[in-house]
C-alpha cells in the first residue's frame, strides 16, 4: 500500500517510517463485492486489537470502510469517539502510529459526539460521511448513540441543506468535467463517479426519493470495480482512468472488444470500458438531478402556505408543467398515444426548460407505440423543433436517451452511444457531440435557407464514425473523407425513414460528405489559386448549399472543442466561402493578391509586422522562406500560411502567424532578427541551425501525400507529421537543398499532429524526383 503523508492527531508529522509495512497487512487482491468486504474484514481484524477495551471509546469508520467497500489501496477513514475520558491522546497516537507503520493511508479524527454532530452541522460533508459510519471496536452504545443521532439530525435537515450540497457538487464537476464524456476521468470525483453516488445514498436516506433504483445500483457495483482494477493494475491508489492503463484494466475486468470474424484488426478493450463507464456515469448523472429535483420540489412544497396545490399548465398538446416537471396531459394517458408523442413531449422539455417527469419518461418507454416508415409529418416537425431548442435540447435528449426513447427514433442510436473519439480536440463522445453540433447550429438557423435540413445534417454530420473504416478523421494518418463518405448513405437512410422527400435526402448527403471540404481547403489550400476556388464550388453546386456548409462547419467546431476553432481558422474559412460564393453567382474567379507596395519601395530588407501578419521582402535568393519561418520559430511563433513570391528582383515572404503558447513576442526583437536573418547574420543564422536539431523529436510514421491538379502553376505536397517547433523551417530548408521552390505553404495542426500542404513550382515531377523531395522531407522531419 502507499504510504501516507498523514499527521498525529497532534498536527506532527507521521514518523520517517510510516510508509514501512507490517507482515500481515496488505492489499487483499481481487475485483468485486466480496474482495471488498474481505478487505473490511481484514482491516477490521487489524484494528480492533488496537484499541484497548474500556468504557467511553470507541473506533468508528467511515468512507470506503465504514461502508464495507474498500479499494485495493484505499484510505482508511477513521474517527476514535470517546466520552471525554482522560489520555484520548495518547490512545489516539497508540492507534495511529501502527496504522502508518502497516504503510496505511489514513484521514483521522479524535471527537466527542458532541463534537462530531457540531461538525457535522456546520460541513455537509461530513453529515455525509456520518452516514456510513460503522462500529470497529470499543464501546458499541457510543457508537451506536453518534450514527443513530446523525442519521436523524441528517433525515431532520436534509432537504433544509441540499442546496448547499448542490452548490458544492456543481463546483466539484466544475473542476473534474463529466466522467461520461471525459478519456481520461477521476471515476470517483468527476460528475456521475462514486462521489455522486454518495449524495444519492443520502438523498435515499432522508426518504425524499427512491434515488438508489436497480439502475443506480448496478451502475455503482460497476464503478467500484472499475476503481478496484485500476488501482490494482497501477498498484497503487489512483482513481482517473489513465488512457495507458485502459486496456490492462478492461482486461482485468474481462472486458472484449469483439473481433472481426477471420480478420486481422485488433479490437480496442479500452473503448469497451470507456463506454460501459459512461453509460454508468450517466445513470448515475441523471438520477442525482432528478434526487436535486425532488428536494427542490419538496422544499417548495414545504414552504407553500395552506393547502393550494401546484396548477398544471398546459405548454403543447398532450404536454402540461406541473411542479416544475413536464409530465402528460390526462387525455393522453387515457388514450391510445400517437407515435409522434415522444417526440412532442421531448420538443416541449427542450423548448421550456423544463425536465420530463421520471414516471413520464417510463410511460411513454412503455406505452408510445413505434413510428411507422415514413414519419407523419407531426413527427418531423417535433424533431425540427427538439433540435431547434438550442440549450434545451441537450439535457431533454439525454433524458429520452436514458429511458431508451432515442432507440425508437433512430435505430443507429445504440451505435454511437458513449463511443468514445481519441483525439485532443474532440470534449465529447459521438452522440453527445452529435446532440451539441445540433444545439450549436441553432444558432445560424436564421443564416441559412432551409434551417430544418441544418439542424438535421448537424445531428447525422457524423454518423459514419464507428463504422468499418470510418475513423476519426483527425486522427493522424486516417483519410479526412473516410467517415463522412461512409456516413452519407447512412444519413440519407435516415432522412428517407423521417419522411423527407428525395432532393432533401440528397441535400443531407451531401452535408455529411462535404461537412470537412471548407475547413479542410481552408487550411491546406491557397486560396488565391483559381483551382481552389473552383473546385470547392464544383463540389458544392450551389450558394444555399455553400451557406448550410459554413454554418455546420462553425456548429461543428464549436461541438468539437476550444481547439478546433480559432479567429484565424474562422477568418480562412470566411474567405473561402467568400470566393466560392462570387465564383458560383458570377462564375469569376479569384486573381492573385497584389503584394503590399511597401515591400517593393522601401530599401531592403523590408520587415512589416501587422496583427498576425509578417511581411518581409530582401534580395531575391532561394532559402528565404525557410530563413523566415525558422526566425518565426525562435520567437515561437507558429505559421499558420505562408507564400513567397518573386516581384522585379525582390523576395517576398508574406505569412499568418500566431503565438506558440499565447504570448506575442517582443516586435522591436522579431524585426531586429528578422532583418539580420534575411541578410546573412551568422548570429541568427547559427541560432536557427541549432533550434532545428534541437527541435527533432521521434515522430510515428510521418506520410508525404502528393496532389497533382490541386493548384495552377504548381505541384502541392501535403505532409502529415506530429507537430513540433520548428518543423516548418527544417523542411523548407530540405526542400530548397533538394532544389525545389516553395510558393506558398498552408499549415494545418489538429491537435498534436500537422498537416502541412507546400505549393511547389512546376509540372508533375518525375518518380525519381518525387522520391527525392519525398525522402528529404521526411529526412527532415
Amino acid at each position: 500500500m502507499t504510504p501516507s503523508t498523514a499527521r498525529t492527531a497532534s498536527g506532527t508529522p507521521a514518523p520517517a517510517d510510516a510508509d514501512r509495512p507490517v507482515d500481515g497487512v496488505v492489499a487483499l487482491p481481487g475485483i468485486g463485492e466480496a474482495a471488498r468486504r474481505r478487505r473490511a474484514d481484514a482491516y477490521d481484524a487489524f484494528l480492533a486489537p488496537l484499541l484497548p477495551s474500556r468504557p467511553g471509546v470507541a473506533l468508528v469508520a467511515v468512507g470506503g470502510l465504514g461502508r464495507r467497500q474498500c479499494a485495493p489501496h484505499g484510505d482508511l477513514d477513521l474517527v476514535l469517539l470517546h466520552a471525554g475520558v482522560p489520555g484520548i491522546d495518547d490512545l489516539a497516537a497508540s492507534l495511529w502510529y501502527p496504522v502508518w507503520d502497516a504503510g496505511l493511508r489514513l484521514d483521522h479524527s479524535v471527537r466527542t459526539v458532541a463534537e462530531a454532530l457540531s461538525v457535522a452541522q456546520d460541513d455537509v460533508k461530513v453529515a455525509l460521511g456520518l452516514l456510513d459510519a460503522r462500529l470497529v471496536a470499543g464501546d458499541a452504545a457510543l457508537a451506536d448513540s453518534l450514527i443513530r443521532t446523525a442519521a436523524d439530525h441528517w433525515r431532520r435537515t436534509a432537504v433544509r441543506r441540499l442546496p448547499h450540497l448542490r452548490e458544492i457538487t456543481a463546483a466539484r464537476w466544475q473542476a473534474h468535467g463529466e466522467l461520461a464524456f471525459l478519456l481520461e476521468g477521476d471515476v470517483k470525483e468527476a460528475a456521475g463517479g462514486l462521489r455522486d453516488v454518495g449524495i444519492l445514498r443520502a438523498v435515499a436516506t432522508a426518504g425524499v426519493t427512491d434515488a438508489l433504483r436497480p439502475a443506480v445500483r448496478a451502475a455503482h457495483v460497476r464503478l467500484l470495480d472499475v476503481r478496484d482494477a485500476l488501482h490494482e493494475q497501477a498498484g497503487r491508489r489512483v482513481d482517473r482512468l489513465l488512457a495507458q492503463e485502459r486496456d490492462a484494466v478492461a482486461a482485468r475486468l474481462g472486458l472484449r472488444q469483439p473481433r472481426p470474424t477471420g480478420g486481422s484488426g485488433a479490437g480496442h478493450d479500452g473503448d469497451v470500458l470507456l463506454r460501459r463507464v459512461a453509460g454508468d456515469a450517466r445513470t448515475v448523472s441523471h438520477a442525482l438531478d432528478d434526487a436535486f429535483r425532488a428536494a427542490e420540489r419538496l422544499r417548495a412544497g414545504r414552504s407553500r402556505t395552506g393547502a393550494a396545490r401546484p396548477a398544471r399548465r398546459p405548454v403543447a398538446r398532450d404536454v402540461v408543467a406541473h411542479d416544475g416537471e413536464l409530465v402528460l396531459a390526462r387525455t393522453a394517458i387515457g388514450a391510445r398515444p400517437d407515435p409522434s408523442l415522444s417526440l412532442r413531449v421531448a420538443a416541449a422539455a427542450a423548448t421550456t426548460g423544463l425536465p420530463i417527469a421520471r414516471a413520464t419518461c417510463e410511460w411513454l418507454a412503455a406505452y408510445c407505440p413505434p413510428l411507422p416508415t415514413p414519419w407523419p409529418a407531426e413527427a418531423r416537425a417535433a424533431l425540427v423543433t427538439l433540435l431547434g431548442a438550442g440549450p434545451g435540447l441537450v439535457a431533454a435528449w439525454e433524458t429520452c436517451d436514458r429511458y431508451g426513447l432515442v432507440d425508437g427514433w433512430l435505430p443507429e442510436w445504440p451505435r454511437m452511444r458513449s463511443l468514445p473519439q481519441h483525439n485532443p480536440v474532440h470534449r465529447f463522445t459521438l452522440d453527445r457531440h452529435l446532440v451539441q453540433t445540433a444545439c450549436e447550429a441553432s444558432r445560424y438557423a436564421r443564416e441559412v435557407d432551409r434551417p430544418d435540413l441544418l439542424l438535421l445534417g448537424a445531428l447525422l454530420h457524423d454518423v459514419g464514425k464507428g463504422l468499418p473504416g470510418g475513423g476519426d478523421a483527425a486522427q493522424p494518418g486516417a483519410a479526412t473523407a473516410d467517415h463522412s463518405t461512409l456516413g452519407a448513405p447512412v444519413a440519407e437512410a435516415v432522412a428517407t425513414r423521417i419522411g423527407l422527400p428525395a432532393p432533401e435526402v440528397a441535400l443531407i448527403g451531401t452535408l455529411v460528405r462535404l461537412h470537412l471540404l471548407l475547413p479542410d481547403v481552408a487550411t491546406r489550400r491557397d486560396l488565391a489559386d483559381p483551382v481552389t476556388i473552383s473546385r470547392v464550388a464544383e463540389a458544392v453546386g450551389d450558394p444555399a448549399t455553400l451557406d448550410l456548409l459554413h454554418a455546420l462547419v462553425r456548429a461543428d467546431a464549436a461541438a468539437t472543442g476550444p481547439a478546433a476553432w480559432s479567429s484565424w481558422k474562422g477568418r480562412l474559412v470566411a474567405e473561402l466561402v467568400g470566393r466560392v460564393r462570387t465564383a458560383l453567382h458570377t462564375g469569376a474567379l479569384p486573381a492573385p493578391p497584389a503584394p503590399d507596395p511597401a515591400l517593393l519601395a522601401e530599401p531592403l530588407p523590408v520587415v512589416r509586422l501587422t496583427g498576425d501578419r509578417v511581411a518581409v521582402a530582401a534580395a531575391d535568393r532561394r532559402g528565404l522562406l525557410a530563413t523566415v519561418a525558422g526566425c518565426l520559430s525562435l520567437h515561437r511563433l507558429d505559421v499558420v500560411s505562408a507564400d513567397a513570391s518573386t516581384v522585379d528582383g525582390r523576395a517576398l515572404v508574406e505569412c499568418r502567424v500566431q503565438p506558440r503558447y499565447g504570448l506575442a513576442p517582443d516586435p522591436i526583437a522579431l524585426a531586429g532578427d528578422l532583418r539580420r536573418a534575411v541578410v546573412g547574420d551568422v548570429s541568427v543564422t547559427q541560432r536557427l541551425r541549432g533550434r532545428a536539431l534541437a527541435g527533432r523529436r521521434d515522430a510515428a510514421a510521418p506520410r508525404v501525400v502528393w496532389h497533382r491538379e490541386a493548384a495552377t502553376d504548381a505541384v502541392v505536397l501535403e505532409l502529415r507529421a506530429a507537430d513540433a517547433a520548428g518543423l516548418l523551417y527544417r523542411v523548407t530548408c530540405a526542400l530548397d537543398e533538394a532544389g525545389a521552390q516553395v510558393r506558398a505553404a498552408r499549415i494545418a495542426t489538429l491537435g498534436g499532429d500537422v498537416v502541412d500542404a507546400f505549393y511547389l513550382v512546376g509540372r508533375w515531377p518525375d518518380d525519381a524526383t518525387r522520391a527525392r523531395l519525398e525522402a528529404a522531407v521526411l529526412g527532415a522531419v
